[in-house]
């Protein structure tokens, strides 16, 4: 069994933002070798996501809008900010949206279903965050 690791830098433009890595993630496989096997795409910090969605412009909107109904900026609302931070609803955010994916790989392609990408999900951007990509198999 063969294993392959690659780290993406990410540095948003905007504090939160949503940003499609599909592209990097297939390049990163292609490099690899592997054709049969599984690869793991997480987040390496605790206030952005790695999620699988469809790659539209309104949807990025409404999971924004949405997450920011779930878990508000609400300074006083959140114990966190009592430790001096002001993220609470960050943490909050990343932990509904998940951590990480797992795709197969099947002769050589990522088994996608219809419409699925990759996303990278930043909730407390303006600073440089990586991306784990983490192949294995043969």
């Amino acid at each position: 069994m063969k294993s392959y690791t690659k780290y993406l830098t990410i540095k948003t433009n905007k504090k939160i933002e949503i940003i499609n890595i599909t592209k990097q993630v297939k390049e990163a496989l292609e490099e690899s070798g592997i054709k049969e096997g599984l690869c793991l795409i997480n987040s390496m910090h605790i206030t952005s996501s790695v999620f699988i969605n469809d790659e539209e412009e309104g949807l990025k909107k409404d999971f924004i809008d949405w997450l920011e109904n779930l878990a508000p900026y609400d300074y006083h609302r959140w114990k966190h900010n009592l430790t001096g931070e002001d993220n609470a609803h960050v943490h909050l955010k990343r932990t509904i949206m998940g951590r990480e994916v797992v795709i197969a790989i099947t002769e050589g392609n990522f088994d996608f279903g219809p419409w699925e990408e990759i996303f990278y999900g930043e909730f407390d951007g303006n600073r440089e965050k990586k991306v784990l990509i983490k192949i294995i198999g043969e």
